[in-house]
């Protein structure tokens, strides 16, 4: 096989150096000559004819050669670079299925010895069960492991935790000591990130990860050595003592704080052992434990904000692999004391999965993208270096956590609780910005006013989906205009404190995303214009850096962020970053009702509680047990806005007021993205969730029937209520209304209208009628306009109309009609106009 392919590349080798002489024979280049074309190529591999004729009057000693032949030296050139290109990524790809291959052994191997364990020990239980059953009179023996006795305050003492930790992380990561599942969602694969398990029936919460790295092995244990780097939750880690092992390795003494997801509960710290080592047969071990007492580490005034949590052996087993690059093996098992969090939370603290997400998949991942940007694979936008973006999303990430915290040693403290809502208002006068811009000293701090809330039936990625895509649905856009202007140097400079209109439409400009897309990095802008007339050709745009991670749908426990902060458009690397935004994480429903969160000591809100309009009692208390089994999460805001000393009240509440505003927004569209709100896609539960549909529906219906003489919709005798609604919901004409005001705006729209607009029923209340059509169909309606109010109904000619998307609809016809209410006196009023566009379909 070997023979064929050298010499098929020797006869193409042989092709490429021959060419054809005037005589017809083949006549091998020279070595000038392929080194001329050589130059060429190498500027430009495909040339154009004229830049093939123009080489060779400019190269005498191409002269001789026909412009045909050198068209086919170029092919031939390109065709064998592609080979080239082709071996090299099947050679990539055997090494990365040979390195997955015997990862996949070694796991075949595990799980032999665990059924081997598990036979074991079932024939030892069905032996202990007998003798019992036969010698009643024996008695139970315990015998309890004596461990020898350690001092963990002396060398020796912790050398020997730190053997037994290694011992322990080792039977974890190639043992049986954990009974390991195979991670939901994460198949192991060529183009998997690795091989993800979680532990099941085991004390604490576990996660373990093995994959193939094009790393060295010494260069992997410093990036996971370094927890803030890549482990967004970690808030600080500090190394106290550092002494040699007296085997080449080291044993460290660690103390590190980590953030807590949302409002509702304490953060964590651990007080560890951490042992760095090599093994004979040449792997790198990184293994770490917690020492025993809830006292210790350093600074115990900062401790006191903190739960003391426990990590069982855990750490990182290393092997270099052949041919380059590095097997890595990741162990996390922790015991998050979920006993101090309230009942509704505790999923999230004794969920393997959550683990497994936040640190063990987050490890390999970091790993794997440092990995790629150094073999150059990774392309950033806007010429920023990798460090210098990955650097921005961390300031994102750990601003957000430092307001959703408000740890009182870095100067956070309350300043009131808005018990309606559950709002809390902290300020951090500590904070100042003049330590980046001296033009910035007047400021007197940054303020946070946060939230957390529970939310049922909501996938998280598909709220933050709809987050990111529709700010103008939750956002006022003069409130970021006032926190960007705080990153201005001057008076003039603040676009927020003169008159300005936004558009409401956003540009989202992509600067990079990690591997798989699970977070991407972004500016910003949203477009404003002056209303000033001395200011009418100035910008008046803001700009804003965002992250957004976990928006797929199908990974399993992972949690979903909005987060973003104001920025000048200059953009520079040492900006000023005041992050806002959203995280969303989702629960698991094996706990009690959700109704335990509000009796809980921390305080939250429910946003489906005011969502709940149900039929009766009767019908909402039969449904208690589906919707207690239904997926829950949790989400949590946090809008931080700085200000000067004599504005520090009206800040707080102007923040109260739009935090507000906020969470009423997204009431609206957790209802519409919700299964279990009222969505009209759920046909009979449109009645019971919206009455005020079932009415309009009616008078559309009857209101068309007066009019134009004829049906809309076809209602057997024994039609109900709920059927007239969902006909007209499910009416394959796009079905419209509007409100009579002096700029109409659509209040509601049928399925068929809906996707014509390209649009929810959420986003509808902001469109109006005049946006919808052309010029001509301006035109048209504006012309039979005087006729529709004179008779009740006009009929338009066909035309086009424009989605919210911009994409052109076509229509055969539009029918446009009045909508009268009826009165419990039988009067009429006008409520509002409905069109009909009929065989509509976009262009």
């Amino acid at each position: 096989m070997e023979m064929a392919v050298a010499n098929h590349r020797e006869r193409s080798s042989d092709s490429m150096n021959r060419h054809l002489d005037s005589s017809g024979k083949y006549v091998r280049y020279t070595a000038e000559q392929v080194e001329a074309l050589e130059r060429v190529y190498a500027e430009c591999p495909k040339p154009s004819s004229l830049r093939r004729q123009q080489l060779i009057r400019e190269c005498s000693i191409l002269a001789n050669i026909e412009p045909k032949q050198i068209k086919v030296w170029f092919q031939n050139r390109r065709c064998r670079d592609k080979q080239r290109k082709e071996a090299s990524r099947l050679q990539s790809v055997n090494r990365k299925l040979s390195a997955m291959n015997k990862l996949l052994m070694e796991e075949n191997d595990r799980l032999q010895k665990q059924v081997s364990q598990l036979v074991c020990e079932n024939g030892y239980m069905k032996q202990q069960l007998t003798t019992v059953v036969n010698d009643p009179s024996c008695e139970s023996v315990v015998n309890t492991p004596q461990h020898s006795l350690r001092d963990a305050n002396s060398p020796a003492g912790l050398l020997s935790i730190a053997e037994e930790t290694l011992a322990e992380f080792l039977s974890k990561a190639t043992g049986t000591a954990v009974d390991w599942v195979q991670m939901p969602g994460m198949k192991p694969g060529p183009d998997s990130v690795g091989i993800f398990a979680i532990s099941q029936r085991c004390s604490g919460v576990a996660a373990r990860a093995c994959g193939l790295v094009s790393l060295e092995p010494m260069k992997i244990a410093e990036i996971l050595k370094d927890r803030p780097s890549w482990f967004r939750d970690c808030r600080s880690l500090e190394v106290f003592t550092m002494f040699p092992a007296g085997n080449g390795g080291t044993i460290e003494l660690v103390y590190m704080q980590t953030y807590a997801p949302t409002t509702l509960a304490p953060a964590r710290d651990f007080w560890t052992l951490r042992y760095t080592t090599s093994l004979d047969n040449g792997s790198f071990v990184v293994c770490e434990r917690s020492l025993s007492g809830s006292g210790a580490g350093p600074n115990a005034a900062s401790a006191s904000q903190f739960v003391r949590a426990e990590m069982l052996s855990s750490g990182y087993l290393i092997r270099p692999c052949d041919g380059g690059g590095s097997i890595i093996h990741i162990v996390d098992h922790l015991n998050l004391e979920a006993w101090s969090v309230p009942d509704v939370l505790r999923p999230l603290y004794e969920s393997s999965k959550v683990v497994a997400q936040k640190m063990t998949i987050s490890a390999l991942r970091y790993i794997r993208q440092l990995a790629q940007e150094t073999n150059g694979e990774v392309v950033y936008g806007l010429g920023r270096q990798p460090a210098v973006l990955r650097t921005f999303s961390q300031r994102l990430s750990r601003g957000f956590n430092d307001a959703v915290n408000g740890f009182g040693d870095d100067g956070w403290s309350t300043m009131h609780c808005d018990g309606a809502e559950d709002i809390i208002v902290a300020i951090n006068s500590t904070k100042h910005l003049n330590n980046i811009s001296n033009s910035l000293s007047f400021l007197g701090g940054v303020l946070c006013a946060k939230a957390s809330m529970l939310l049922q039936n909501v996938p998280p990625a598909v709220l933050i989906r709809f987050l990111r895509e529709h700010r103008s649905e939750w956002a006022d856009f003069n409130v970021d205009a006032y926190s960007a202007a705080t990153l201005k140097a001057g008076t003039f400079a603040y676009p927020g404190m003169r008159p300005t209109r936004f558009t409401g439409s956003q540009i989202i400009m992509p600067l990079g995303h990690t591997i798989e897309h699970e977070e991407m990095l972004e500016v910003v802008r949203l477009e404003g214009h002056s209303l000033a007339q001395e200011d009418a050709f100035m910008s008046r745009d803001v700009h804003l850096l965002q992250i957004c991670t976990g928006i797929d749908e199908n990974a399993v426990g992972a949690c979903s962020e909005l987060i973003f902060a104001p920025i000048n458009e200059m953009f520079p690397d040492d900006a000023p970053l005041v992050p806002s935004g959203f995280r969303v994480i989702p629960v698991d429903a094996k706990t009690a009702d959700a109704q335990d969160l509000l009796t809980a000591n921390h305080r939250t809100l429910d946003l489906t509680s005011s969502l709940e309009v149900g039929p009766s009692p009767e019908n909402a208390s039969g449904n208690s047990s589906s919707s207690s089994s239904s997926s829950r999460c949790i989400l949590t805001i946090a809008f931080q806005f700085p200000f000067e000393n004599n504005l520090q009240e009206n800040v707080a509440g102007m923040a109260c007021q739009y935090v507000r505003s906020v969470i009423s927004s997204v009431q609206r569209v957790a209802m519409a993205i919700s299964p279990s709100g009222i969505s009209p896609s759920l046909g009979s539960k449109l009645s019971p969730g919206s009455p005020e549909a079932v009415t309009l529906a009616q008078w559309i219906s009857q209101s068309y029937s007066h009019h134009l003489g004829s049906e809309l919709l076809t209602i057997d005798s024994l039609g109900s209520n709920d059927s007239v609604l969902k006909l007209l919901w499910d009416h394959q004409d796009a079905i419209l209304c509007c409100s009579l005001k002096p700029q109409p705006v659509f209040m509601f729209a049928n399925q068929a209208g809906l996707d014509m607009l390209e649009t929810t029923l959420v986003a509808l209340q902001d469109i109006t009628l005049e946006k919808i059509f052309d010029e001509s169909g301006r035109k048209a309606l504006c012309s039979d306009f005087a006729k529709l109010m004179q008779q009740g109904f006009a009929c338009l000619p066909s035309g086009i109309c424009v989605s919210t998307m911009g994409r052109h609809v076509s229509y055969e016809q539009a029918v446009a009609w009045k909508v009268f209410a009826t009165s419990e006196d039988n009067n009429n009023n006008l409520h509002c106009l409905a069109f009909s566009f009929v065989n509509w379909s976009f262009v």
